[in-house]
């Protein structure tokens, strides 16, 4: 309840931080940012609100979108290869020995995908949440080139951050989003989700 509060109310939320801990907000939006797509047990947090809202918050002057913009994209670049090399040394040697869920066809399927479409999944998956989280982690299981992944994580970065942050800041403001906030952030991440239920469904329709 407490996180979704935090989610449904990030405005506040922000605004209450930056009156708190005025530039040391930074370092936390940098840290929010940076466990989201670098930890795979944190697919939870709210990436593409926070982004959204941060962006309406330097529109009204409380924090500098020339700092943050370039901070956040180091956050989910550094995020994304810290991630990558987790999957690298350690995701690989869940499939040392065939169990239930982690066999090894499956990790020579993730492989032969990743060489076919590893540079667009690294980039659309910067816009579907939980999904964002995971990509990097098996692209590094899928021992997915780390040249090519190096290119492609920083697109998607600047990508995600510029257009969400972008977003907030020229839109976030307008009287009638500003004062429906709320709803707008519930609409964000229903939109968020919808290509992956669209995945979801087409992997089920496919399988029967």
């Amino acid at each position: 309840m407490i996180l979704l509060d935090i989610v449904l109310h990030l405005d506040a939320h922000l605004l209450a931080l930056v009156h708190d801990y005025g530039m040391w907000v930074y370092a936390i939006l940098f840290a929010i940012i940076f466990a989201e797509t670098g930890l795979v047990v944190a697919p939870f947090l709210p990436g593409d609100s926070l982004l959204f809202v941060t962006g309406a918050l330097c529109g009204m002057g409380s924090l500098e979108l020339q700092v943050l913009m370039p901070l956040l994209m180091l956050a989910a670049f550094g995020g994304d290869n810290t991630n990558y090399w987790i999957g690298r040394h350690f995701g690989i040697k869940l499939f040392k020995h065939d169990s239930r869920f982690f066999k090894h066809e499956h990790l020579e399927k993730t492989q032969a995908f990743y060489a076919k479409h590893g540079g667009k999944t690294i980039i659309f998956a910067r816009f579907l949440p939980i999904i964002r989280t995971f990509a990097p982690f098996v692209a590094g299981i899928g021992s997915m080139s780390y040249r090519l992944f190096l290119m492609f994580s920083a697109l998607g970065s600047i990508a995600w951050i510029g257009s969400l942050t972008l977003a907030g800041y020229f839109f976030g403001n307008i009287p009638v989003i500003k004062n429906n906030l709320t709803l707008l952030i519930i609409c964000i991440i229903f939109i968020s989700f919808i290509p992956a239920l669209r995945e979801y469904i087409k992997h089920r329709r496919q399988a029967r």
